[in-house]
């Protein structure tokens, strides 16, 4: 795969920096705390569905981001997308270990079951992405847009889903373009995506 064209600082002008903004702002994190929100919202009160959220938000989006941010300040990783796999070991790690603890919260304390399902989530599509980095670069935004897809209508409905396709379809536009992934990496990202969706919903999630 050829140099993502914002490797470097001075290429990330006009139409790339848009690009590069779109893709940090819709990445996995924010996608899945956006997501983890509207869940809650959706089978609690406002109050508790917020605190519910903001504790989802924590562990499986802030934690790993300001994790990420810390190894970028520090010098431990060369550039905040992490090209080379090998620097994403740690920042997998610590979103697993925070998809672990947001689980065990919500089931020690009778946490809505749709947020157990998006965590669980999280740490299947954790874990696969990480084993499969060790040989081969797969889209974990393309996975995550296809999952929140996926995972709107299950719960939302398909006029809510179809109403979200466009995002999946930049989401994907923007890597390809930014030079992040090829078009198989971004396939399997979408194919992972749906695919765990559709596992956890064989057992009983996102109903």
């Amino acid at each position: 795969m050829s140099k993502p064209r914002d490797h470097h600082v001075v290429d990330r002008v006009g139409l790339i920096r848009l690009a590069r903004i779109y893709s940090n702002v819709a990445s996995p994190p924010v996608m899945f705390a956006v997501l983890g929100l509207a869940l809650a919202l959706h089978v609690l009160p406002p109050g508790l569905g917020m605190a519910w959220a903001a504790v989802y938000g924590f562990f499986v989006s802030l934690a790993p981001i300001l994790f990420v941010l810390y190894l970028l300040r520090s010098g431990r990783i060369v550039e905040l997308h992490m090209s080379d796999t090998r620097e994403r070991h740690l920042p997998y790690l610590v979103a697993a270990l925070g998809s672990v603890a947001v689980v065990a919260l919500l089931l020690a304390f009778n946490g809505p079951g749709l947020l157990v399902c998006l965590a669980l989530f999280n740490l299947v599509t954790l874990f696969t992405i990480g084993i499969v980095n060790l040989r081969w670069l797969i889209s974990f935004h393309a996975a995550a847009a296809m999952a929140m897809d996926a995972i709107v209508a299950l719960v939302f409905g398909p006029v809510a889903a179809l109403a979200l396709t466009p995002l999946v379809g930049l989401v994907v536009a923007v890597r390809l373009y930014l030079r992040r992934h090829t078009v198989g990496q971004v396939a399997a990202g979408m194919l992972l995506g749906a695919g765990c969706v559709l596992l956890l919903r064989q057992l009983g999630c996102f109903v």
